[in-house]
């Protein structure tokens, strides 16, 4: 991948950030959640964030420090002191949305890089040109933005580096301008704490001698406000064409297995769309990768959102879809007390993490870096403290760990899945 093509995933934890830099990404993305859009969903305190900034800079990759709430008087209160800290952490940018905060960390912090947020709905090139004379490195364009827009914004400001959310969760509203959130539970979107909403079931009920919108669960109803997820896999490259040169994913309320297997694909296609392919080679390849997304993980239905000027899709149905697959582990390094199993010529031992369930006879697949998947047949494992054989294994109280003989090597923090319904006999 050149180095002028980046490739940014979420970081919600340091074991999330760990992840998304051995699946491919370039660069991460994280915050405390005082000043971050992330405010329950999020792991890092001052401490944990210097981790992961000395993380990522130790893999030769960037880390961006989220600032993009919309900040009360409250915060600016504090902001001063927790920017004097974070300075020393050395991060590689700042993203923020709020013009004030910008101003206090140019007075403050003058070298700082900053990264405007999405939330700011940057839409078109007088914008992006007053943020850039702001001090504005780069702009998180809004997702409202079409290609055709990208394409001006582009040509309007060459030097202004441009990044754009390719996968993720889509919030209903203007680039997250929901107040829903606040008015039904108090909890402010534009603050971090969304309790989105938009993914609850609705029903039409009479209630007094008027029509009213009541929150219920039950079966009946309809998801009227449940936006379908992003995935623009497809149009990578019209995306870097039009000068996209930041890739971002969102999730970083997600799972570690999304944060492995978003990331990995969409770092195999990065390194398809640079690597010379004939156009209709290229267009398979990514095809074929978006059938992985849509296969392997639990989502809403993808959409293309805004890009091509159409409507975004709603899923109207459910929250979300089904899927066939189920994360069940994670590798870990050797320790010196775990067991080590006979071998024999050219086998190699790994060791997991066991998330939910793991049955010997399940149909499984070990995702590596760059989305290299493995289908080995395992009919037998050890706990990996005590050597005893087993059968099943299952992630309860932490997760049980265990090791496994392979004919590959797999490093640490691949993931593994197991497909759910029993294969189709023929």
């Amino acid at each position: 991948m050149s180095k002028n093509i980046e490739l940014l995933a979420p970081a919600g934890n340091l074991l999330k950030l760990q992840t998304g830099l051995a699946f491919g990404a370039k660069a991460v993305y994280l915050g405390v959640p005082d000043f971050s859009l992330r405010a329950r969903a999020n792991d890092f305190d001052l401490s944990s964030l210097e981790e992961g900034i000395n993380y990522a800079h130790d893999h030769g990759a960037l880390a961006y420090v989220t600032l993009n709430i919309f900040a009360h008087e409250e915060h600016l209160e504090r902001l001063p002191e927790f920017l004097k800290k974070l300075r020393n952490l050395k991060p590689d940018a700042l993203i923020v949305a709020d013009p004030g905060i910008i101003s206090m960390v140019k007075k403050d912090w003058p070298e700082a890089v900053i990264h405007l947020s999405t939330q700011a709905n940057c839409t078109n090139s007088a914008a992006a040109q007053f943020w850039q004379a702001a001090g504005v490195k780069r702009i998180i364009l809004a997702r409202e933005v079409t290609l055709k827009e990208i394409q001006a914004i582009s040509q309007a400001a060459p030097d202004l580096e441009l990044e754009y959310f390719v996968h993720g969760a889509m919030c209903m509203a203007y680039s997250g301008r929901c107040f829903l959130s606040k008015e039904l539970t108090g909890r402010s979107a534009n603050l971090g704490d969304c309790a989105q909403p938009c993914r609850w079931q609705y029903q039409l009920k009479p209630v007094g001698h008027d029509q009213e919108f009541e929150v219920i669960q039950e079966p009946e109803g309809s998801y009227f406000l449940n936006s379908q997820d992003l995935c623009l896999i497809e149009s990578l490259p019209d995306l870097m064409a039009a000068g996209v040169t930041s890739f971002k994913i969102e999730g970083r309320a997600k799972s570690v297995y999304y944060e492995a297997v978003v990331t990995g694909i969409y770092a195999q296609a990065l390194e398809y769309c640079q690597s010379g392919l004939a156009a209709a080679e290229l267009k398979e390849k990514l095809k074929e990768l978006k059938q992985e997304l849509i296969d392997k993980l639990t989502h809403r239905g993808y959409t293309d959102g805004f890009l091509l000027g159409e409507k975004a899709g709603q899923n109207l149905e459910r929250t979300r879809l089904d899927c066939d697959w189920e994360f069940c582990g994670q590798a870990v390094a050797a320790a010196p007390e775990y067991f080590i199993p006979e071998t024999k010529p050219g086998e190699k031992v790994a060791y997991f993490k066991v998330h939910n369930t793991w049955l010997a006879e399940d149909r499984i697949e070990i995702v590596r870096s760059l989305y290299d998947v493995l289908k080995p047949k395992i009919t037998v494992f050890y706990d990996a403290l005590t050597g005893e054989p087993l059968t099943e294994a299952h992630g309860g109280g932490g997760g049980r760990q265990i090791a496994v003989v392979l004919n590959e090597a797999v490093p640490a923090l691949s993931v593994v899945r197991r497909f759910l319904k029993p294969a189709v006999v023929k």
